[in-house]
């Protein structure tokens, strides 16, 4: 059983978002213009996932709880910010655990909101390429740089809005673009 605390989680924000920062000079992707949408953490275990779930709620509001591919996903808006590297943020995303299992538990992923009309994940790629030239020059060598890449369409149930979605993965931490933000796409399943 995983140790990992909300205090853990408060004190490792400096370090994720690092490492984002690195990612994201790898990609040739500059963000200092767009406000983080939010952060989201991976745990393997469901006992772990209802603790932190019940932590979180001190530090805030529970604002969505919503299956998707599967399982729970619950997203906290939390009273103070969450400052990690450059960014801040006022959204938590606990997803509860799948089969898959996380080499790392802790925080995975941070996603922004970039201007796009896009509703299919090929048309905001082709927005990412037009806002972020220089990825579009590293594009064919990001997996040799050890970058996967994934395009989706996610969705829970009863969402109305398109929500495509590029995100980018290296070193244990990921990077997510879509055009729409996560409490509006929330507000949409009202």
């Amino acid at each position: 059983m995983s140790a990992l605390t909300v205090d853990h989680l408060f004190s490792s924000l400096d370090s994720f978002g690092l490492r984002l920062q690195t990612l994201l000079e790898q990609l040739g992707i500059d963000l200092a213009a767009y406000e983080a949408d939010h952060i989201a953490l991976r745990v393997n275990d469901v006992e772990l996932a209802k603790r932190l779930h019940q932590a979180w709620l001190s530090h805030g509001e529970e604002i969505s709880v919503n299956t998707i591919n599967g399982r729970p996903i619950v997203v906290i808006k939390v009273k103070d910010v969450l400052s990690f590297g450059a960014w801040q943020t006022h959204c938590v995303e606990l997803p509860y655990p799948s089969e898959k299992s996380y080499p790392e538990e802790g925080w995975e992923h941070a996603e922004w909101v970039i201007p796009s009309k896009a509703i299919t994940p090929e048309a905001l790629l082709d927005d990412v390429f037009c806002l972020f030239p220089a990825l579009k020059a590293r594009w064919v060598k990001l997996s040799e740089m050890g970058v996967n890449v994934k395009l989706s369409s996610p969705s829970g149930e009863g969402e109305r809005i398109a929500n495509p979605t590029v995100a980018f993965k290296a070193n244990g931490v990921c990077v997510k673009l879509h055009p729409v933000s996560l409490e509006h796409v929330i507000e949409s399943e009202r």
